[in-house]
């Protein structure tokens, strides 16, 4: 597998991290660690729709989503209509489950919308959920949102809040067959501690496109778990800002793209306060012709974030002809008095040699194949740290192989 380490904007530095990457595979097979800067919008942040122009492709934002299969989402012709999403939450003792209308003034609190979809859906949604963890409540259950596609088109706004030096477990789970366009926010007080799964397992018409912003307290910790497997188009924005300095996020990913699929992930953590630290690390397979995986990782380091410590690394695994990647880890850098700062991007086709090895010793080759890529996506399965979500996506993971033989 080849990878490519990219110089930042301006300089970087890097104490005790991963070794310096070698060369970039390009062409068919992937556009891998692009030296441009994603972070700049065609269009400011804004709640308002009208603010956005309707985006052609061209915009840096949209060069890689196939438009035309957003059904309608990023030119405001679709309308919320059919049966939409049916959205079901299961919380533990500790925590506050509300419906609350378009005036409530937790909505929107961890992040502006950025693109079109993001701010139609804030424009569209009639009700939203807000789920608030109690001041210095530790719970030892997860928080699960069930969100279901029953058709149709659907817009919404959830939000997670955790109070002061709480902590908490989100699952995010999506499934069905819908047209979406979703912002969540995550709130977190001084000294709170939140990790939040997200699983993309639509049926194969699906259209999701969402924004989750996350705003960090004051020496808290936010963990994110992307994983998406289905759907036809998912296009989803994660974006950290701190609130305070000493927070940390951490955010991982896992996606495995089929035969026609589109699957994005870009991710923005802007550095705006002293003394904070994120680690990103995405994984992703794919197979079958016309299989499509983005994935952008924006991260800005602003004048008066000193002490910023951040990495960021994306590697893919090619398992068939047909298949393309985009990668592109970006790190723009406005001070020099950081801790560390670096950015790596890795794809490749799947290694016949150690295919070769484990059938030397006796193993068929669809098992070997099974095992090389749960080997490739164990270190990210285990951070979800559910063992019943674990499970599952090591179940779909197999199941996906198995189709490809």
């Amino acid at each position: 597998m080849a990878e490519a380490q990219n110089s930042p904007t301006l300089g970087s530095a890097r104490a005790g991290g991963p070794p310096p990457a070698g060369s970039t595979t390009a062409g068919s097979i992937a556009v891998a660690a692009e030296s441009t800067v994603a972070t700049r919008m065609s269009a400011p942040p804004s709640f308002d729709v009208a603010d956005f122009p309707v985006p052609h492709g061209r915009e840096e934002e949209w060069r890689f989503t196939p438009l035309a299969r957003l059904r309608g989402l990023h030119d405001g012709t679709a309308v919320a209509s059919g049966e939409g999403v049916k959205v079901e939450i299961e919380a533990p003792e500790g925590v506050t489950v509300e419906t609350v209308g378009r005036e409530d003034e937790r909505l929107g609190k961890a992040g502006t919308p950025v693109d079109r979809v993001a701010a139609q859906a804030y424009s569209s949604f009639e009700k939203a959920s807000v789920v608030t963890v109690a001041k210095e409540a530790v719970l030892t259950e997860p928080i699960r949102i069930t969100v279901h596609g029953e058709g149709g088109v659907a817009f919404g706004h959830q939000v997670i809040e955790l109070g002061a030096f709480a902590e908490a477990v989100v699952v995010l789970d999506h499934s069905g067959d819908a047209v979406l366009a979703a912002n969540v926010d995550y709130v977190l007080g001084d000294g709170a501690k939140l990790t939040v799964v997200s699983v993309q397992d639509w049926d194969e018409k699906a259209v999701h496109v969402a924004q989750h912003n996350a705003l960090v307290g004051r020496d808290a910790s936010f963990k994110s778990v992307i994983v998406t497997f289905g759907g036809d188009v998912v296009r989803i924005h994660p974006r950290v800002a701190y609130a305070a300095p000493g927070g940390e996020a951490e955010l991982f990913g896992l996606y495995f793209t089929d035969a026609g699929q589109h699957q994005e992930h870009r991710l923005l953590v802007d550095h705006n306060t002293p003394h904070c630290k994120s680690n990103v690390a995405y994984k992703g397979a794919l197979q079958g012709q016309d299989a499509h995986a983005v994935w952008i990782g924006d991260v800005l380091i602003q004048a008066a974030a000193e002490g910023t410590d951040t990495y960021e690394l994306n590697r893919n695994l090619v398992l068939t002809d047909g298949a393309r990647v985009d990668s592109v880890p970006n790190l723009e850098i406005e001070t020099g008095e950081i801790a560390g700062a670096g950015h790596a991007s890795a794809t490749g086709r799947f290694d016949d040699e150690q295919l070769f090895y484990l059938m030397s010793r006796g193993i068929p080759q669809a098992e070997a194949r099974r095992l090389v890529v749960r080997g490739f996506f164990a270190e990210l399965v285990q951070q979800i740290g559910l063992p019943d979500v674990e499970e599952r996506l090591i179940a779909k993971i197999e199941a996906e192989l198995e189709a490809s033989v």
